[in-house]
């Protein structure tokens, strides 16, 4: 999945793969008018009365770059999502060039300091002054290439030591890993509730994806699934979480309070480490928007520690993919019939 394109806006590639792979492992799969994946895992009540359903979003979109300009074969882009240009320079990089439907290679490059602006070639280079560089004749490029093209990091995922993952956009690929887990767990196990697996767009740029699929499939609760500050130099502070120690709660108004006692106790249950995460505002996921959906939904947030985010070379433990997966299906199956008559906020 960290090798098939898929920016926020412009997920295709990341759901169609998304989709042929989930198949199997639902009832139903589906799209919506947007373009999220919904994959129905029916539960087992049967008493005539319509089931109560869990929605378990994980955001599919990635971030990247769009050309703004074309000058002398080289390509000025732009951000779409939240990017950190001090490790840009030197990236590789897919250009997907609309004119002839190509993936051309590129590099992003930087002008020596003494050709910048006054004041500009000292310090971080800026979004604005770096460059990619595809190796062709200013005519090549022009013929190819135009503005509006997008551009995504082609880093290689690399297996790390000590059961790591590099590679980018594991934010948020690693929680679909998850949920396909989820999923394929969901195989041997008895539940009465739906469960909706959604891979939700556009969460890098509008959270639409969670918007849109939460009012069309009205879910009874919801669980955002994406990644969260791992521990790593500099940052290891309480607003940081080790990689491979086990997972997240989101603690805070953007998380129901019964739902996240109830998460803690399935996880205790199944051995499973979690670490409550402090949100006093929004936790800026899925579960935010998710929450204020049509009347509301009472949501929580789960998350994977990952290690340099919004980054070419993300990390993650693939431990704690697994135990995710592990502890949403075991919350699924956790749910009984009667759950919402015992559902308070306090």
């Amino acid at each position: 999945m960290i090798s098939v394109a898929g920016l926020s806006g412009y997920e295709t590639p990341i759901a169609d793969l998304i989709h042929k792979q989930w198949t199997p492992l639902a009832d139903s799969v589906s799209r919506s008018r947007l373009g999220s994946v919904h994959a129905l895992k029916a539960g087992s009540v049967s008493d005539g009365s319509s089931r109560p359903s869990v929605l378990i979003s994980a955001h599919m979109d990635a971030i990247g770059l769009m050309v703004s300009r074309i000058a002398d074969g080289f390509l000025h882009v732009t951000n779409i999502g939240g990017l950190d240009p001090r490790v840009l320079p030197g990236t590789p990089v897919t250009v997907y060039a609309s004119k002839t439907g190509e993936e051309l290679y590129g590099v992003i490059v930087m002008p020596p300091a003494n050709l910048l602006p006054a004041g500009k070639g000292s310090g971080v280079v800026t979004l604005p002054h770096l460059l990619i560089d595809m190796g062709l004749a200013p005519a090549e490029v022009t013929k190819r290439v135009e503005v509006g093209d997008r551009v995504s990091f082609a880093t290689e995922p690399v297996e790390m030591s000590g059961g790591l993952l590099s590679g980018h956009s594991l934010d948020n690929r690693a929680s679909v890993a998850a949920l396909t887990v989820c999923l394929e767990e969901l195989q041997n196990k008895k539940h009465a509730w739906d469960v909706w697996a959604v891979a939700s767009i556009q969460e890098e740029t509008t959270a639409l994806g969670a918007i849109t699929s939460a009012f069309q499939l009205r879910p009874t609760i919801a669980i955002a699934l994406d990644t969260t500050y791992g521990s790593g130099p500099g940052a290891s502070g309480y607003e940081t979480f080790p990689l491979g120690k086990g997972l997240t709660l989101g603690v805070g108004p953007n998380n129901h309070p019964f739902l996240y006692k109830r998460m803690k106790e399935v996880a205790a249950r199944v051995e499973i480490p979690v670490k409550d995460e402090p949100m006093p505002e929004y936790s800026l996921t899925d579960a935010d928007f998710m929450q204020l959906t049509a009347e509301g939904i009472p949501t929580v947030l789960v998350s994977i520690p990952l290690r340099y985010m919004h980054t070419p070379v993300e990390m993650v433990a693939l431990k704690d993919v697994q135990r995710a997966g592990r502890l949403l299906a075991e919350f699924a199956a956790s749910l009984e019939a009667d759950f919402m008559e015992k559902i308070a906020w306090d």
